[in-house]
């Protein structure tokens, strides 16, 4: 697992969403928050990182985001998650929920609805440009071989019924505060789903971004999306003191 660690203070971990990488978030945080230590991995089988079991979960993920926060010996946490990196962040408040402090998740689903599958069952490389097929080779560093597999697991998750099923009585043990961000017009998870996710998570916010769709926090949103989460982090932080250590680049 391929990951980076900058700036000073509390760890700050950000996933990146299905397709995307750890360098995604250099488009929100071109520094690191001030008073953050942002972890940022690259989630299996994505940019740098390595995915030998050729399978992709979010319950897995979260296993493996849990397996470097101990490697690097943080405790508590705050998170912020797109869209599957929002889906493992849900794993991971309800597997351990007295871990994570205060998170945020963008586009993010407990469960995959029949349009998103609809749209998974579609996910083909047929359908990228040039300029597209640039953009995913400049991401991910195996090769077009590795594009090939995360389109391969993309599409099964149009057939996958045991990995985001979380209920309303999962969610009920999310103890951390959780700011729920969505688009009005997303067409991969509608509305309802953010509406479901905040009635059933105990310490919810709600903000719903009109007139966008899926993952609406990029272009002319980038920056108005990093203050208003990090001042929600700031708000929600416990008092707990976290781990704090040095910048590193590395592979575990």
């Amino acid at each position: 697992m391929y990951f980076e660690a900058r700036g000073d203070g509390e760890p700050l971990l950000l996933l990146h969403g299905f397709t995307g990488s750890g360098a995604d978030w250099k488009l929100i945080y071109p520094k690191p928050p001030k008073g953050y230590r942002c972890i940022i991995p690259d989630l299996r089988g994505h940019g740098n990182s390595t995915n030998p079991s050729g399978q992709f979960t979010h319950r897995q993920v979260a296993y493996d985001m849990f397996a470097l926060l101990d490697y690097l010996s943080v405790g508590p946490f705050t998170a912020i998650g797109i869209s599957a990196g929002g889906q493992v962040l849900l794993h991971m408040a309800t597997q351990q929920p007295d871990r994570a402090n205060s998170i945020v998740l963008v586009s993010a689903a407990h469960y995959f609805p029949s349009q998103a599958r609809k749209v998974m069952a579609q996910f083909s490389l047929d359908r990228l440009t040039e300029q597209e097929w640039k953009g995913m080779r400049q991401r991910h560093k195996h090769g077009d071989e590795q594009i090939r597999d995360l389109y391969r697991l993309g599409r099964a998750f149009a057939e996958s019924y045991d990995d985001m099923n979380l209920t309303s009585a999962d969610l009920n043990v999310i103890s951390a505060q959780t700011l729920i961000v969505h688009g009005d017009r997303d067409s991969f998870y509608p509305i309802d789903i953010a509406v479901e996710l905040y009635r059933s998570i105990p310490r919810a916010a709600l903000w719903i971004i009109p007139e966008s769709g899926h993952v609406p926090i990029f272009g002319t949103q980038a920056e108005h999306f990093a203050k208003t989460a990090t001042a929600f982090l700031r708000h929600g932080k416990r008092r707990e003191r976290s781990h704090q250590f040095r910048s590193q680049e590395s592979i575990i």
